[in-house]
């Protein structure tokens, strides 16, 4: 598992387009909530997920491009003759593509095998807690998204627009995820990681002299 491991991380590095919030750390962490995940719950080859991990982000289209939802896919085309190249056999390398493509939030691609269920979880926890707080500021930044409304902070009498304020992607889609998780421990685990953004929130609230959100989603 080292060695593919290593192998599959250096094709990442260096085929990977990376930013701050997609690059190696993103995929050693997703790496280890897959393998935390595949401990408790059992059933995975490992060989596939950490295929799957390591090459989920081969294609990374930015968040505001129209073509986003394809992005899955064409990682999963593009991951294949890597893992040939690796001598992994045709089911292996199909069920790979099939957690690649299937890890997608935008692509709404059900997963089908235990190795698509735990990275869609691993990735979503990355997404989660506090170093979800820190990916969505660093991805907001670089679209030029505003930290918050001035005159509405958290969206009280007004509706959600994540795509000019970072503050509202907490609400609409962030907060939402542990209730969409897979597994039962990424659900235990994206639980403690939402209460750790809701806490940031409170002290967000405090800070501006907003009420706090208590309206939004765990709350």
């Amino acid at each position: 598992m080292s060695a593919l491991r290593q192998d599959l991380r250096a094709i990442a590095a260096r085929e990977m387009a990376q930013d701050s919030a997609h690059d190696l750390a993103h995929l050693d962490r997703v790496w280890a909530n897959a393998g935390a995940i595949a401990a408790a719950e059992g059933g995975a080859d490992m060989d596939v997920l950490c295929a799957a991990t390591y090459l989920h982000d081969l294609v990374n289209l930015p968040k505001d491009s129209p073509d986003r939802a394809q992005a899955s896919r064409l990682a999963a085309q593009a991951a294949a003759p890597y893992l040939e190249a690796l001598g992994m056999g045709l089911g292996q390398i199909a069920a790979a593509q099939h957690a690649i493509e299937a890890h997608s939030f935008s692509a709404g691609i059900p997963p089908e095998t235990p190795e698509a269920a735990i990275l869609r979880d691993a990735d979503r926890l990355d997404a989660l807690g506090a170093i979800g707080i820190a990916r969505a500021f660093a991805v907001s930044g670089a679209l030029g998204r505003s930290i918050h409304a001035p005159d509405d902070p958290f969206a009280t009498a007004r509706a959600l627009d994540d795509s000019t304020f970072a503050i509202d992607h907490f609400a609409a889609k962030l907060l939402r995820l542990p209730d969409g998780m897979l597994t039962v421990t990424g659900r235990a685990i994206a639980q403690t990681r939402a209460a750790t953004m809701r806490r940031f929130l409170g002290e967000l609230a405090g800070e501006i002299g907003a009420a706090p959100p208590d309206h939004w989603p765990g709350a």
